[in-house]
């Protein structure tokens, strides 16, 4: 089961008060609905949300609607839920303005919405939860509505729908309070923390491997200067300080500056080391006939 699916399995169990139950009711017929002078009708791929709209619109308003399930002709494999009601006028003023008044209202259409028209990518790959819907104006102020909590939900247009999305992983979250999934939400933060260490490691050994290539590099520079010094010169054409690095860089080829700092007499700090080794460089370089960079 994918985590989208196990989110809208845990959102079919929470229920709330009569108002709570018009507000979602209200936000499955705005996403999927359809309407016309004697039923309003919703259709989906999601035997739960079929289920839970009929069981909402049941203890709601007392009235039984009608179940169909017919082959999806775009895929044969997938079956169409048809739950047709009554077009009795308390539903049909339904809609965010009309329900939504109290907070708990407010998280119950949102519930809805996504229940009806939402997805949620894999944590494990990416974070991105999106609600369709056809139609501008209800995309907009599901919006609005979602960031009256506080978060940051955006718009775009896709094949002729509107998608209302969430990207960061810490708004997604609290989306997830919102809407009532507690434990998808545990499921997630998990996930997140799992994901967020396996990328700090990541960076780590990185930054590690990098700043191992840079000291590799480095430490073959400082050894062909060294070698270029002692063929056309020797050693002993250089000062006795700087001698002394030269010869304890051709000992430790692999060592940092510091460890090789550590073991001259007396000891020298890390910059006291490479200045001694640039110095070394500019030397090879005037013998070479260049520059030294």
């Amino acid at each position: 089961m994918s985590f989208s699916s196990s989110v809208k399995n845990e959102l079919y169990g929470v229920c709330g008060p009569k108002h709570c139950m018009a507000a979602e009711i209200a936000a499955i017929i705005d996403t999927i609905g359809k309407t016309d002078d004697s039923t309003v009708s919703i259709r989906t791929e999601n035997a739960a949300v079929a289920k839970k709209f009929f069981c909402l619109v049941k203890d709601c308003y007392k009235i039984q609607g009608e179940v169909s399930i017919r082959n999806n002709r775009q895929f044969n494999r997938s079956r169409l839920y048809c739950v047709r009601i009554p077009s009795i006028k308390k539903i049909l003023n339904g809609g965010i303005g009309e329900v939504a008044h109290k907070e708990c209202c407010k998280r119950a259409y949102i519930r809805g919405a996504f229940l009806a028209g939402g997805s949620l990518s894999d944590p494990k790959k990416s974070y991105h939860l999106e609600i369709i819907n056809p139609e501008r104006r209800k995309s907009e102020d599901l919006s609005e509505l979602i960031n009256a909590f506080g978060l940051k939900a955006r718009i775009i247009e896709r094949k002729r729908h509107y998608i209302v999305y969430l990207k960061e992983g810490e708004n997604i979250v609290d989306l997830l309070n919102i809407m009532g999934a507690h434990v998808s939400l545990l499921n997630m933060e998990n996930l997140r923390i799992v994901k967020d260490m396996r990328n700090n490691v990541n960076r780590q050994v990185n930054c590690e491997t990098s700043n191992l290539s840079k000291t590799v590099r480095a430490s073959i520079r400082q050894i062909n200067d060294i070698n270029t010094i002692a063929s056309i010169k020797g050693l002993e054409y250089l000062s006795d300080q700087l001698k002394e690095a030269a010869e304890i860089r051709l000992m430790y080829e692999e060592a940092s500056l510091k460890e090789l700092g550590d073991m001259l007499s007396p000891p020298v700090s890390k910059s006291g080391v490479n200045h001694r080794l640039r110095k070394i460089g500019e030397i090879a370089e005037d013998l070479r006939g260049g520059s030294y960079d």
